[in-house]
């Protein structure tokens, strides 16, 4: 994750990408609309209010206010904040040094060959590294846990698959953004605002680099978060 100045990141905008079409159910591909059974609204009504459990309030962006605090719900985790576009991790033709400027090739959680994970391919989530403001391992919140991510009335399901600065908050993977219909260009895309991530305790996808497997069971514990709350 990179520290991107507040100006390019006022600068992008969000561009709707035309979704592909997923070849198999719940298949490796992420481009598409709207993943598993739950709905984005009623995932939405759900986190109307918020329970800060944050110490303090997170930035979006270097130069932004403090506004984002981490909320708590029974078996979840929640922010509402932007979505600049991480594309760490193993080098390809969308996610390198000259697409991107901020570009390392260094996941802080790895694929289960122990390789880095691949951006471009693999929707993922960063989360704050650890601070006095909040602790994401802490609060059951570790490497290949998953998210349901909703824009719009779009849900995807994405990993946690990296650590950022500890101060700021809101980014996600190159494709994760691009099966929003987000611009996911690392340098001028991402959205400002309008992003919610939930981040399901305690859970592990496995493998990690399986978007199948982190839509399967990003389904079943948003089904619980339902009946939960």
């Amino acid at each position: 994750m990179r520290l991107r100045p507040l100006g390019l990141a006022t600068a992008a905008g969000t561009v709707l990408l035309a979704a592909a079409a997923l070849a198999a159910a719940y298949g490796d591909s992420p481009k598409r609309a709207r993943e598993g059974t739950v709905s984005a609204a009623d995932l939405l009504a759900k986190v109307r209010s918020c329970d800060r459990i944050s110490d303090g309030l997170y930035r979006t962006d270097a130069e932004s206010a403090a506004t984002i605090p981490v909320c708590g719900l029974k078996g979840a985790v929640f922010w509402k904040a932007d979505m600049d576009v991480d594309c760490d991790g193993l080098r390809t033709e969308h996610c390198n040094e000259d697409r991107d400027p901020w570009y390392q090739d260094d996941t802080a959680f790895h694929q289960s060959d122990g390789r880095p994970l691949r951006a471009d391919t693999l929707p993922y989530v960063v989360v704050p590294g650890k601070s006095a403001l909040w602790d994401h391992a802490a609060a059951g919140i570790e490497g290949g846990g998953v998210v349901a991510v909703v824009h719009g009335d779009q849900v995807e399901y994405a990993v946690v698959g990296d650590t950022g600065p500890k101060e700021i908050i809101g980014e996600a993977s190159y494709a994760t953004a691009e099966a929003l219909g987000i611009d996911p260009d690392p340098a001028t895309g991402g959205a400002e605002s309008g992003v919610t991530y939930i981040l399901f305790k305690d859970s592990l996808v496995s493998p990690v680099e399986s978007h199948g497997a982190a839509v399967a069971l990003g389904d079943r514990l948003a089904r619980e978060f339902l009946a939960g709350n």
